[in-house]
Parts: C-alpha cells; sequence; structure tokens
C-alpha cells in the first residue's frame, strides 16, 4: 500500500478486506483460498484458471480495496504501491509451506518479538483465525486440497 494508506491491521481497514474479498474472491476465474493482513501489505493464496484470469481477479481485488480505502479515508487516488508478485507453486510440499506462511505471517513479521505471542496464537486478520468473518470457497485443485490439510494449524510443523 501507498504510505499515506491507514493500518490495514484495524477493524475498520479489515472491513473493507472483508467486502473486497466478499465480492471479488471468487471471480473472473480466480479464488481466494488463504490470506494474512499486514499493515501495510497482503499476502494472498489463489488459484487460477490461467495466467488472464489471475491478473483480471487481482484487478478486481485492487479495484474493490481503493475504492473501499478511499471511501474509508476520505480521498481519492490510488492505494495500491505496486501490483501483485506472484509464484506459481508446483508441488505439494511448495503448497504446504506457502499455505503455512501465509497463516503464521503476522509472527513472521514480528521476529524476535513472536515470542511474546501466547502459545497458539491464531493471527485474527488472516484465514486461519477462526472469526475474520470472510467465507473462502474449497480448493478446487487437488494440489491445494491436498497441501492446505497439511498446513493446517492440527498438523505439524
Amino acid at each position: 500500500m501507498l504510505p499515506h494508506v491507514w493500518n490495514l491491521r484495524s477493524r475498520r481497514s479489515f472491513r473493507v478486506f472483508r467486502a473486497a474479498i466478499a465480492a471479488a474472491g471468487e471471480r473472473f476465474g480466480m479464488r481466494v483460498c488463504a490470506f494474512s493482513v499486514q499493515g501495510n501489505h497482503l499476502h494472498l493464496i489463489v488459484e487460477a484458471d490461467d495466467r488472464v484470469a489471475l491478473s483480471r481477479g487481482m484487478k478486481g481485488l485492487g479495484v474493490r480495496l481503493a475504492k473501499g480505502l478511499n471511501k474509508l479515508m476520505g480521498r481519492s487516488g490510488p492505494v495500491l504501491a505496486d501490483r501483485y508478485h506472484d509464484h506459481v507453486l508446483r508441488t505439494p510440499s511448495e503448497v504446504a509451506r506457502a499455505v503455512r506462511y501465509v497463516r503464521r505471517n503476522r509472527a513472521h513479521h514480528l521476529g524476535d518479538r513472536s515470542a511474546r505471542l501466547p502459545a497458539g496464537y491464531v493471527d485474527p486478520y488472516s484465514s486461519a483465525g477462526p472469526l475474520h468473518g470472510i467465507v473462502l470457497p474449497a480448493p478446487r485443485t487437488w494440489l491445494l486440497a491436498r497441501s492446505a490439510r497439511a498446513a493446517s494449524p492440527l498438523s505439524a510443523g
């Protein structure tokens, strides 16, 4: 996000994110399957039918985020600092690591300060949190379905 954008890890900003995911989370052949919201950026695990679907889906999500955040902040203009960066996940272990990384991303960003988090901490601003209020679609690909189970909070890792 651009520097003027408010902290995404606030209730009011997260409501905008939740609405954007609800509206764009499964459109244009792209599905958001896991997420982590940080103060100034997002991590998403998505499935897309192809590169065109990914591009259209991410553009739609970005437009919805920009409109919602601008309305919230009483501004207009750009909100996203950069376009998305993608990485195609090809193996079950690579997908499992990526899903685990996204679900535990808050601790990663806290670094040494993550030791202060209580045992069993689940980030409420991630798809691992049970109270985020976002209905995510079930994975359609065997690769993500299998790997997401392997990366679940109940599994070792």
